[in-house]
């Protein structure tokens, strides 16, 4: 394989960027090798209930959906869990800004798989949090009900003990987390396909808010600099920031 050669570039640099891209050229394989086996996994659980959502519907006004009715003409619905349940004065930054990116891509997604972004907020105050960050391609659930946030994992309401344990969290301490979570069609019934368990597993030594890599283009952005992310966590908003 020929190699690219950049202005004054030494023999040790490149020495060493070839071996970066063969590590690369590696890490993309194993991606699209995880993707596949992610792709081939078996049937999931059906889903024990067409769980009740609201939104905003024609003229503006609130309406019922079902989790059945969210597909249309599509084999599989995205729902991702966002932190921002009526509790909280504002929403989780983290949950936030990698919306501000999928937001972008929300335009093209439904063309494959329709995506809903589901909070336990009222449906207004989902949409007024909207309109406030810019987001005109995301269409917004409440989990009126909650049980839908309960039963995968939107919350920590059905966290085991050894889980709990694991995240050193306090009896009766219960929060909304961020989870993506997959739904295919399979006949007459909705099986759940897959969700982001990564974001409930441990970190590895050194690691800085990855469970969200799979889609957060913030983090793969940062790592391309040789600060790297660092402990860097997004606000909700910056002095100077361009409108």
């Amino acid at each position: 394989m020929q190699h690219l050669a950049f202005p004054n570039e030494s023999p040790d640099y490149r020495e060493a960027r070839i071996a970066l891209l063969d590590a690369e050229i590696a890490l993309r394989r194993q991606i699209e090798a995880v993707a596949a086996q992610r792709r081939a996994l078996p049937p999931g659980g059906a889903v024990p209930e067409d769980y009740a959502f609201e939104r905003i519907g024609a003229y503006q006004r609130p309406e019922t959906v079902k989790l059945s009715e969210l597909f249309g003409d599509h084999p599989s619905v995205i729902l991702q869990s966002f932190m921002f349940g009526a509790e909280r004065d504002t929403p989780c930054p983290g949950c936030t800004h990698m919306l501000d990116a999928i937001d972008g891509s929300a335009r093209h997604i439904g063309q494959r798989a329709p995506l809903y972004i589901v909070a336990k907020s009222p449906i207004a105050r989902l949409e007024a949090w909207a309109k406030e960050r810019r987001w005109p391609h995301l269409h917004f659930l409440s989990d009126v009900e909650g049980r839908y946030s309960a039963d995968y994992f939107g919350d920590t309401r059905r966290l085991g003990a050894a889980k709990r344990a694991e995240r050193g969290m306090g009896e009766g301490e219960d929060w909304d987390e961020t989870i993506f979570n997959v739904f295919c069609k399979d006949g007459d019934a909705i099986r759940h396909h897959w969700a982001s368990e990564m974001a409930y597993a441990p970190e590895d030594p050194g690691q800085h808010h990855r469970s969200g890599d799979l889609v957060d283009p913030l983090w793969g952005l940062l790592d391309m600099t040789p600060e790297g992310r660092g402990n860097f966590f997004p606000s909700l908003s910056y002095e100077g920031e361009r409108r």
